[in-house]
């Protein structure tokens, strides 16, 4: 019984045409053979897996096939079958890895001023060319320099910075790019078209993501998947196979966050970990979602509406604003970074859903139908706030001078209102989103008149002194009272009550509350006494008006 090829050999390109992902190599190439202004050496660079050897042989047979020198060798003729085959004599592939000695370079190089025995170049293929010696560099040069008419180099590696200037400055250099994941998934699909295996798009999107970039990885991949599932390809096999996260977890995840949903987010993180998956990934793919999101709301055309995720794509760019994508796309990114430094991975991607959520605007747009269009979160609150995440200590008080500047903060007013106004409530009636709101949360009023808004931002949170922040709040305080109003901004601080601080008092007090509640009910102190009970504080939670 003959054994089957692997597919990264099966279908292995044969010819400039078949390569996938390296138009630009191609053309260049396929010129410099048609014009036939050759070069006597060549330097192919590139990430593993995107066609660097692939692209030598065919330059191999292009060289020497019966036919001539041609871009489009015949692949039929003696020299073709034999260099597809990997048995003809004057191609000598050198592995510089295994061969980094300057006495091979020697034997090689000594070999190279013999003619070829049966073809019209002698062609050297030396891969991973960086491994090579000083010494052996050295020895290389001179015969770049002066090169015999019948030989051709070709050069392949993966670090091209190691490689010597000298050497670089005679070789005509080609960079191989990494191949676009929607090439791959098409490339893939063609091959099992071939083979008669029945795929689905999001198997193949899953292995060419897995691939990153290289086509020989994707179809060691395919491979794998086509075995881990028994000769067939699905998603639920590939996705077992690669470990990879099931996106609905993370659209459910943004649905939640669109209802202000913090115990649903939870919930899913917890299932998450149940399932052992992974968070790094998990965030990864979070951010990949987030710049689809902004891809549609600013180039629609950009998604593929073959993707089988399209409809909760586009149905979460209606509910998202697009300056809350962007922050959220950078707390993913910033929270995948501090992943490391989290006390554990469950910590450090809950800790980036708390942080989304807590920046989330107020004024979402969260309609019934909105939602059902994305993956509906079931059996969740309408709209539970941040403080469903938060644990804050079971024994605040609120001290005497923090109430009296809390009720002197509240004397503040604005005349053109018509009411009573302090900066925490217009905060919150300017419906800023994003760094802008963080920025007015984390400021405190020194002036605040009708005409005239001067605010002081702590030293801790300067780095928010953006102008487009500030730019965004003086438009909305414009708006709000239909006339300009004069801002500024400085760093300083009166009595440290920001909104922020005074919300944190105003969520203390609550869970001060609740927790003496709790101590107090009849029930509670009953069993305390009955069964020598403890009452776990950090349980207890206020209840969300």
């Amino acid at each position: 019984m003959s054994q089957s090829q692997v597919l990264a050999r099966k279908w292995r390109p044969k010819t400039f045409s078949e390569l996938t992902g390296q138009d630009h190599v191609v053309k260049a190439l396929t010129n410099a053979l048609e014009q036939n202004r050759l070069h006597h050496a060549y330097l192919f660079t590139g990430t593993r897996g995107v066609g660097k050897t692939t692209v030598a042989r065919i330059l191999a047979k292009a060289l020497n096939c019966e036919k001539g020198v041609t871009s489009t060798p015949c692949g039929k003729c003696a020299v073709c079958m034999q260099i597809d085959d990997g048995h003809f004599i004057d191609l000598i592939e050198l592995d510089a890895a295994s061969n980094t000695q300057v006495d091979n370079m020697r034997d090689l190089l000594e070999n190279a001023l013999y003619a070829p025995t049966n073809a019209r170049f002698k062609i050297y293929i030396i891969d991973e060319v960086h491994m090579l010696s000083k010494s052996a560099f050295n020895a290389m040069l001179k015969t770049l320099e002066e090169p015999p008419e019948h030989v051709k180099f070709v050069l392949a590696t993966t670090d091209p910075q190691k490689i010597p200037v000298t050497v670089l400055s005679r070789c005509l250099q080609f960079n191989l790019k990494h191949i676009p994941p929607p090439l791959i998934s098409e490339h893939l699909r063609n091959i099992l078209a071939l083979e008669e295996i029945p795929v689905d798009s999001v198997s193949l999107a899953l292995i060419a993501q897995a691939a990153q970039g290289s086509m020989r990885d994707a179809l060691s991949i395919l491979d794998q998947a086509i075995a881990f599932g028994d000769g067939k390809v699905t998603e639920s096999t590939v996705r077992d196979m690669l470990g990879a996260i099931d996106k609905r977890y993370l659209y459910d995840i943004l649905t939640a966050l669109a209802a202000k949903n913090g115990q649903q987010m939870l919930s899913l993180a917890d299932e998450m970990e149940m399932l052992c998956l992974s968070f790094e990934s998990a965030l990864q793919d979070l951010a990949a979602i987030l710049h689809r999101i902004a891809l549609a709301q600013t180039v629609h055309q950009a998604i593929d509406n073959e993707m089988p995720d399209h409809q909760q794509i586009f149905s979460l760019a209606k509910i998202f604003a697009p300056d809350d994508i962007q922050l959220f796309y950078q707390i993913a990114l910033h929270g995948r970074n501090d992943l490391s430094l989290a006390p554990d991975e469950y910590a450090g991607f809950t800790m980036t859903l708390i942080r989304m959520l807590t920046f989330a605007p107020d004024n979402l747009v969260t309609s019934h139908s909105s939602l059902q269009q994305s993956h509906t979160v079931q059996n969740a609150p309408a709209a539970n706030t941040a403080h469903e995440f938060t644990h804050t200590k079971s024994n605040a008080v609120i001290s005497t001078k923090q109430k009296k500047t809390t009720e002197s903060l509240a004397d503040q007013h604005i005349s053109s209102t018509g009411s009573l106004q302090n900066w925490p409530d217009l905060v919150k009636q300017l419906n800023l989103t994003g760094m802008a709101k963080m920025l007015a949360q984390h400021s405190e009023a020194n002036i605040l008149t009708h005409d005239k808004i001067e605010l002081f931002v702590p030293e801790v949170h300067k780095h928010l002194l953006d102008k487009k922040y500030q730019h965004a709040i003086q438009t909305a305080l414009d708006v709000h009272f239909c006339k300009p109003v004069s801002l500024n901004f400085a760093i300083g601080s009166i009595t440290g009550m920001t909104p922020v601080a005074i919300q944190q008092i105003e969520n203390e007090t609550k869970q001060a509350k609740a927790i003496a509640a709790i101590e107090k009910d009849p029930i509670v102190q009953e069993l305390v006494d009955s069964f020598d009970a403890k009452i776990i504080e950090s349980s207890i939670k206020p209840i969300q008006n």
